[in-house]
């Protein structure tokens, strides 16, 4: 199923959960329990704030716990493995001053501290990563997490970390739907062979398996073809995106799920 997170899920990330849902809760109550046909309420995650909480294990550990005793719905974990500094006219969105945590490492981690938060990559650049020890890395969290992974992937903005990877940037969006199909098989085949344009693996499996399988994937991002591959291949879509600017992109997300033979209400 594909679902649209609104964009107020993501920026209303200082308000606790249970403060949004209370009073629903208190009307249902006297009322009649909710179907499945009614609006259901927001859930809000919380995003790590990897750039602003240090390095110290004890207070990454408190922050997780109070945003789970706050009853906030999942922890999102953002990714860049490399900074990198202004070149000319081209400054990056975060500098070489930013430290991000790494991103499987983290919910790792937090897997360890927490009981009940879902735990999300906001967003995993994937293209830049390798696939089969991406698909590794989401097995182990999903396991240590009891199932609580849902791997939200993009395609990244900063054409500087692919290179300093050793990766091809202008072929990012193509590589990223392979990455998936890739990635999917080894989640739930026992064997999987597979040649395509940017992978081949012949005969090889991937144990332990996670326990989703496979684990849900949600897309990040704007352009119209994240939308369009959101909608072909996505389990969800996850945009940071006012309601003005989300209003179109969600509509052209239902029409492209209906050409591809998806329903949008499922």
């Amino acid at each position: 199923m594909v679902r649209a997170r609104a964009a107020a899920g993501r920026h209303q990330q200082d308000r606790p959960q249970g403060a949004g849902r209370a009073r629903r809760r208190s009307l249902q109550a006297r009322s009649r329990a909710p179907t499945l046909t009614e609006e259901s309420p927001m859930l809000l995650n919380a995003l790590f704030p990897t750039r602003d909480i240090g390095t110290d294990p004890a207070k990454i550990r408190d922050w997780a716990q109070a945003a789970e005793g706050l009853g906030y719905h999942g922890i999102e974990v953002a990714d860049h493995v490399f900074g990198a500094a202004p070149r000319g006219d081209w400054k990056p969105t975060y500098s070489e001053h930013d430290p991000f945590h790494e991103t499987f490492t983290t919910m790792a981690f937090l897997a360890a501290v927490t009981k009940k938060v879902e735990l999300c990559s906001g967003v995993l650049i994937l293209p830049q990563r390798q696939t089969g020890v991406v698909a590794k890395q989401a097995a182990e969290v999903d396991i240590l997490s009891g199932g609580r992974l849902r791997l939200g992937v993009g395609v990244g903005w900063n054409h500087v970390e692919y290179e300093a990877l050793g990766t091809e940037w202008k072929t990012r969006g193509a590589r990223q739907a392979e990455q998936i199909e890739v990635m999917r098989k080894l989640w739930t085949e026992d064997l999987v062979t597979f040649r395509g344009r940017f992978h081949t693996l012949v005969d090889v499996n991937l144990l332990p398996v996670p326990v989703q399988r496979p684990i849900p994937i949600w897309f990040g991002g704007s352009s119209d073809a994240v939308v369009k591959r959101a909608a072909r291949i996505g389990d969800g879509y996850m945009p940071i995106m006012t309601p003005e600017v989300a209003e179109p992109k969600i509509a052209m997300l239902h029409e492209h799920m209906k050409a591809f033979g998806r329903d949008p209400a499922k």
